[in-house]
């Protein structure tokens, strides 16, 4: 253990190269306010909640082991930990967009249209009021979890393990309903005219599916360059292939319970949302979406051999991520051009440069701690973990 005494350091070209992701997401979006400027605000409000999401699925899963007393992921908490510091970065970019074009949502344009709960919901004032409670409880939930991880680090016992394990159980409950109603404000209300009571489990799902992937991809590239592979083996990367397999399926579920109850009702207050998304390219990327989501990793995850192989699950890993922004995409893109599909370079250099933003914020803060929790009473659960 003594070597865990030390953070790790990640090589400084990694750190140039990363700067300069950053930096060409920077540029892209720069161009895009010139060239197209709906599309490049509608492109920040998917990678601004696209960053704030991963750090979130980063909180929520270590909050969930411990309200489970879950032993076994103990040996790598340390990544979803550090995840959670994407969250700031994505919580700024979303105030950029609330604060300075909230032209991108048709009832902040339109303040008479509404009338009753739906006037006073969808009113500038409260919707930013909410932004700010739901930034405060899941930064300062999340905060707290991590600072209290940390100083069991420092001063051990079962103090600090007792404590996360309370306000686990409260942010569970706090979580499950600020994300519902933050998906909604944020995103649902793009089209105000449109409603999906499960539109919150469906954020709920994709949010916890690309989280899994994040981590297992960073666990797969620390085994190799990091002494943490020590540590983690076949066993955990078993179980999150198992996770990563049964969100991604549930996500599928609840995509198929929204489309088929949709689809079913034919009420065209409805179904014009699908219609909108099932034109030209947008119905192809449409199919393609369940594909990446839930198609591939479930046909391919099916077999314990695949969840224990590395380079199968990044291959999936990665599937999934880039199937939560083509989903992210879909819901936000189509209200804010009218349907129209164009060369996609604005979205790709802005998803590049939030890919490199997220792990610039992984790295400065997981090398802030040991990279195993050293004095975590269960820590030799995990390290002797096996299913």
């Amino acid at each position: 253990m003594s070597g865990f005494e030390f953070s790790y350091q990640a090589p400084r070209t990694l750190h140039r190269k990363l700067f300069a992701l950053a930096g060409i997401g920077a540029l892209a979006w720069i161009a895009g306010l010139v060239f197209a400027p709906e599309r490049a605000w509608a492109n920040l409000l998917i990678v601004s909640f696209w960053l704030l999401s991963m750090g979130l699925a980063g909180g929520l899963f270590v909050g969930l082991q411990y309200v489970c007393g879950a032993g076994w992921a103990v040996a790598f908490r340390r990544v979803p930990e550090a995840m959670i510091a994407a969250a700031p970065a994505g919580a700024a970019g979303l105030l950029i967009v609330f604060l300075f074009h909230p032209e991108l949502y048709p009832w902040m344009a339109h303040h008479g249209e509404a009338s009753g709960f739906h006037a006073f919901w969808l009113s500038r004032p409260f919707f930013l009021l909410r932004v700010v409670v739901y930034f405060v409880l899941w930064l300062g939930f999340s905060w707290y979890l991590v600072r209290n991880s940390h100083r069991q680090d420092e001063e051990g016992g079962l103090v600090f393990r007792r404590r996360n394990i309370r306000a686990s159980a409260i942010y569970m409950y706090v979580f499950a309903l600020s994300y519902w109603l933050a998906s909604v404000d944020w995103i649902m209300s793009l089209e105000p005219e449109w409603t999906s009571t499960i539109f919150g489990i469906y954020h709920y799902a994709g949010m916890f599916v690309s989280g899994v992937a994040a981590i297992i991809l960073l666990i797969l590239w620390l085994k190799r360059t990091s002494p943490l592979g020590d540590f983690v083996n076949q066993e955990h990367l078993h179980d999150l292939g198992k996770l990563l397999f049964a969100f991604s399926t549930f996500w599928m579920y609840i995509f198929f319970s929204q489309y088929m109850l949709i689809w079913y009702a034919n009420m065209t207050e409805e179904s014009v949302y699908y219609i909108l998304r099932q034109q030209g390219v947008l119905g192809v990327l449409f199919l393609v979406n369940v594909v990446l989501n839930w198609g591939v990793p479930f046909l391919i995850l099916l077999s314990s051999a695949a969840k224990r192989t590395p380079a199968v699950l990044a291959s999936m890993a990665i599937l999934v991520l880039v199937g939560r922004w083509l989903d992210l995409y879909l819901m936000v893109m189509p209200p804010a051009t009218h349907g129209k599909v164009a060369l996609p370079w604005m979205e790709i250099g802005m998803m590049v440069g939030a890919m490199a933003l997220f792990v610039l914020t992984f790295l400065a803060w997981f090398r802030r701690a040991p990279q195993v929790p050293v004095r975590d009473p269960l820590l030799s659960q995990s390290l002797s973990y096996h299913n």
